[in-house]
């Protein structure tokens, strides 16, 4: 076959489209620290002052990319309707996360997700907890490019290497400069290209001569659930509900939000956005299972074997529609999975830079790094990371199976630490270790076939024919790791506080030493500044308003009132002080 010609210019346009918002958005976020904004603000977190519709967009961008339309086509082709939980499972965990955690963590004005964990149980551990949240986010990034690689190489005739290489700069590009304002806007565009692009081609789909009414084959592209399966089932949607919420991806967005309800409000709305984005891929997903591919131009083996169902909707675009809509769909596709890839690159390092590198300079130190120095940290920490996903994307042949791994770790480990540390201020370091242990444990013992981990506990009901583990083992490794964070945790505290009956010296996290401070207690490390009191900031003549006295930033300047840089605790002067030298600071 030749270069598809048409194919490769709707490439290009899409992709300097999307190279165009990403660096005018990139110019904001200068223009925001020019004008005195905190640069590492508008870097991580777009200065906190995402708009309505900006914001709506890019919260709906959390899980709606080049993944979660193709994943979605694919698996109503291959499984059917009764298996795509990815909509409604990944629109319950945005809610569940606006319910749950979005209010709670942007009132603390947290940067990272890792943020609670690592001043709930220490730096160490806050090291050990980054570890599949990091993982998750690169093999992501490694997966979609890899799925656009092939897309690519297969529909256009391009070769992949170039392609992964092409997407990965561009995206990196304008990641480096712009920040989360660049991922932010790039976003809109990309959901817009989504939305349109798909739902362009759907009547030109539907009407193919190849094509039967989707009526009459709803038994093919719906499907029934086998109960020998429900386990399984069950499995898989708490792990979408549940493990959706602790990615930085959502949580970057969250943060960025210009308030607490805000940032509650747009996980709702995103929601119903998650939804409303799958059906363009649920029907085009239907149109595949209802054609009679012998009757198409399309060159490979019919029936499309499972190997190659993945690019299905690509396929559909290619094969099922005329050249100018084809145009505009596959350029949508892949523009949307570049786009993808910016907000896992960011996410990935803004963790490395914030709670690893910072955190260890503060443990030597005893302050936080100089914003611009952790701004380029950051920067230099997208290179690598993208570096990284590429290469991963080019050399690995498993890398969905490491990224459902790492997921599987994230919903077992990550998620029942983080509910701890907002709701369970008596959980400590011991119930977290114990936790990770255990979760890591009960995870992997169920194994892996994709990447040659053979299990070492068969569950009641294992498949020995597919090799497939029918218990909800990942939900009962997740319950396990939370209980044992809670109980154990609660044990350590009679043992060493209440009850008395192991001494203080035996406490080697040192979580009940009576000489340290609660905050101090559960870090072993020097306070990051904005959590200290207003004291040991120089802030002497400051006391704390309670809650009921806390007004507005209008009401404040008429109280003179100092505000804090990340949050809304406010303090009153008890001397009058000069407007240019009021101090901003912060009280836990």
């Amino acid at each position: 076959m030749s270069v598809n010609i048409p194919g490769i210019i709707s490439i290009i346009v899409f992709y300097l489209l999307i190279l165009a918002v990403g660096i005018w958005a990139g110019r904001k976020a200068k223009k925001v620290t020019d004008a005195g904004g905190n640069e590492s603000e508008a870097q991580l977190l777009a200065g906190r002052n995402i708009g309505v519709i900006v914001g709506v967009f890019t919260m709906t961008a959390t899980w709606v990319g080049g993944g979660y339309i193709n994943g979605t086509a694919e698996i109503v082709f291959k499984s059917g309707l009764v298996w795509c939980q990815a909509p409604f499972g990944y629109a319950l965990s945005l809610v569940l996360g606006g319910l749950l955690f979005a209010r709670k963590m942007r009132e603390q004005g947290y940067v990272t997700l890792l943020d609670p964990l690592q001043q709930k149980y220490g730096r160490i551990m806050g090291g050990f907890l980054f570890i599949p949240a990091f993982l998750g986010e690169i093999f992501w990034s490694a997966a979609i490019l890899k799925a656009l690689g092939a897309t690519l190489s297969v529909i256009l005739q391009v070769n992949q290497v170039i392609a992964v290489i092409v997407s990965g700069v561009i995206a990196i590009f304008y990641t480096f400069f712009g920040g989360l304002y660049s991922v932010a806007y790039t976003d809109v565009v990309q959901l817009i290209c989504i939305f349109g692009g798909l739902w362009l081609t759907i009547p030109f789909a539907l009407t193919n001569t190849a094509v039967s009414s989707i009526k009459t084959s709803t038994g093919v592209w719906i499907s029934t659930l086998d109960v020998k399966y429900a386990g399984l089932w069950a499995d898989y949607a708490l792990l979408l509900v549940f493990g959706g919420i602790p990615w930085q991806v959502y949580f970057q967005r969250v943060l960025s939000a210009k308030s607490p309800g805000r940032a509650q409000a747009l996980s709702y709305i995103a929601a119903v956005g998650c939804i409303v984005m799958s059906i363009p891929s649920i029907l085009i997903g239907a149109i595949a299972a209802s054609t009679d591919w012998s009757l198409t131009d399309y060159p490979g083996e019919v029936p499309i074997p499972d190997a190659d169902k993945n690019l299905i909707l690509p396929i559909v675009l290619q094969y099922l529609t005329p050249t100018w809509v084809s145009f505009f769909g596959l350029g949508a596709v892949s523009a949307a999975v570049m786009s993808s890839a910016d907000s896992s690159c960011l996410s990935a390092a803004s963790m490395f830079a914030n709670n690893i590198v910072n955190v260890i300079w503060m443990g030597i130190t005893g302050r936080d790094l100089p914003k611009v120095a952790l701004v380029w940290i950051v920067r230099g920490a997208i290179v690598v990371v993208g570096g990284l996903a590429m290469l991963l994307g080019l050399t690995m042949d498993s890398i969905y199976s490491l990224w459902y791994l790492c997921s599987d770790l994230v919903y077992v480990i990550l998620f029942p630490q983080l509910l701890a540390a907002v709701y369970m201020p008596f959980t400590n370091t011991y119930g977290s270790v114990v936790a990770y242990v255990l979760g890591l444990l009960f995870r992997l013992s169920g194994g892996e076939t994709e990447i040659g981990l053979k299990p070492f506990i068969y569950y009641y009901g294992y498949d020995y024919a597919d090799n497939v583990q029918l218990f909800p083992f990942r939900t009962l490794a997740m319950l396990i790791s939370l209980t044992s964070v809670i109980s154990v945790s609660y044990g350590t505290q009679l043992l060493f506080r209440d009850l008395k009956l192991l001494p203080l010296s035996a406490d080697i996290f040192r979580c009940f030493a009576p000489e340290r401070s609660k905050d101090l207690e559960v870090t072993g490390m020097a306070n990051p500044s904005f959590m200290q009191p207003p004291a040991e900031r120089g802030g002497e003549d400051f006391e704390v308003l309670p809650p009921s006295e806390q007004f507005s930033g209008q009401m404040g300047e008429k109280l003179n009132l100092a505000y804090a840089e990340d949050t809304t605790v406010m303090h009153r002067s008890k001397a009058r002080i000069p407007e240019e030298k009021r101090v901003l600071s912060t009280a836990l």
